[in-house]
């Protein structure tokens, strides 16, 4: 009886080359794409049709959309993470899910063996390898393209070999979409100084006047732009992204190190991330204190450093969530977004939680729960101690 193979499968060339070479080796191949917001039902349909026609046992298609948002990018949100402050984390995001899907199939398959088109030059490999090896413990994880050291060249002529018939051409930037984002990468990106040209991004700036959008947060999540409501927090990402993504906001260059210790270059066009982290940051410097703010960052820096290296799966990962959750619970209210090509201004917030109410005084100006007098001598209290130091080391 062949042995059954769990593929993760996008359709590119890595991945038909490995439908293929298990075809030749007797394995039972069952291909699987999960979708976390970069494919069309189009090209979905296509990428099912392509699989099948290469050999494939079975294929399946999981819309992960909603359980990515709900599971990793509703507490990316929730944290203002920004990788390196600049990055918001959009292809290692949906890499976790990806894996933690495809390692479900595999169970419910009982599958003897799960494979990946990773190379072994990057954060992938490992994403992937250590979700199985926590999912499903023991089970045979199998990477063609990182094992056998292949290149391009020889993945094409053994297709070609084989009767493939795809389009081999090389993009020249390759693209990664999803619903936090897209990355791009080029021969710009491979050295430490170059900028992506105007026409390596997918999506080019049409949009020249200014604009103002209004978003509506309940409890941290995005619930409506422009007074327009929906149903689910995805929705209002996309909504959002057809708005902003046209002015080219959200373009940068991101320099990170990868879990396997070099510094790598990726570019990235993430509009509707930017713009909602920023203006959720900005609500939350309204309705929050001091020390919630201070806590919050640092356990973000954490949460967003070990999400990025794969470790979705440690319980302390469920821990720094909940003290997200508890801190969004008055994160509620409308922050006003100014659009313009290339960049985006935060005007303000509007909310019924706001600790800057005028109720309580005006910075600069007065206040109405203390007086001058009381401020004299809170002064010298909250002085005292380190007054004391100054005045021993002094007197030494």
């Amino acid at each position: 009886m062949a042995k059954k193979v769990v593929l993760g499968f996008s359709g590119g060339l890595d991945t038909t080359f490995c439908v293929k070479h298990f075809e030749e080796k007797g394995y039972e191949v069952h291909s699987i794409i999960v979708n976390t917001g970069g494919f069309s039902e189009e090209e979905l349909k296509n990428i099912e049709h392509h699989a099948y026609k290469l050999g494939v046992k079975t294929h399946t298609t999981v819309n992960a959309v909603k359980g990515y948002y709900d599971t990793i990018i509703k507490y990316l949100i929730f944290g203002n993470v920004l990788k390196n402050n600049t990055y918001p984390l959009s292809v290692s995001a949906e890499r976790l899910s990806q894996a933690l899907h495809i390692g479900e199939h595999a169970k419910k398959l009982s599958a003897d063996a799960v494979a990946h088109g990773s190379t072994g030059a990057g954060n992938d490999q490992v994403r992937f390898d250590m979700i199985f090896h926590i999912m499903i413990p023991g089970i045979e994880i199998i990477t063609p393209i990182r094992d056998l050291k292949l290149s391009r060249e020889e993945e094409i002529t053994y297709l070609k070999s084989k009767g493939v018939d795809m389009n081999f051409a090389k993009a020249g930037y390759s693209i990664n979409k999803g619903l936090w984002g897209t990355s791009v990468g080029g021969k710009e990106t491979l050295n430490s100084k170059g900028i992506l040209p105007e026409e390596a991004w997918p999506t080019q700036v049409t949009k020249k006047d200014s604009e103002e959008v209004k978003l509506s947060f309940v409890k941290g999540e995005l619930k409506a732009v422009n007074d327009k409501v929906f149903d689910h927090p995805t929705e209002a990402i996309q909504y959002l992204q057809t708005i902003a993504g046209p002015y080219g906001i959200g373009r940068d260059i991101h320099v990170g190190d990868t879990i396997i210790g070099i510094k790598g270059r990726v570019g990235f066009e993430a509009a509707a991330p930017m713009v909602i982290l920023k203006a959720h940051h900005a609500l939350e410097k309204h309705v929050l204190t001091k020390w919630q703010l201070n806590w919050k960052d640092q356990l973000a820096l954490f949460y967003g450093n070990w999400l990025h290296e794969g470790q979705i799966l440690d319980p302390v990962m469920r821990d720094i969530e909940a003290y997200f959750i508890s801190s969004q619970q008055q994160v509620t209210g409308d922050v006003f977004v100014l659009l313009q090509p290339y960049r985006f201004q935060i005007i303000g917030i509007e909310s019924k939680y706001d600790l800057m109410s005028a109720k309580f005084g005006k910075y600069g100006e007065m206040h109405t729960g203390f007086t001058g007098e009381d401020v004299r001598g809170f002064s010298k209290i909250f002085g005292n101690q380190t007054s004391i130091y100054h005045k021993v080391k002094e007197s030494e």
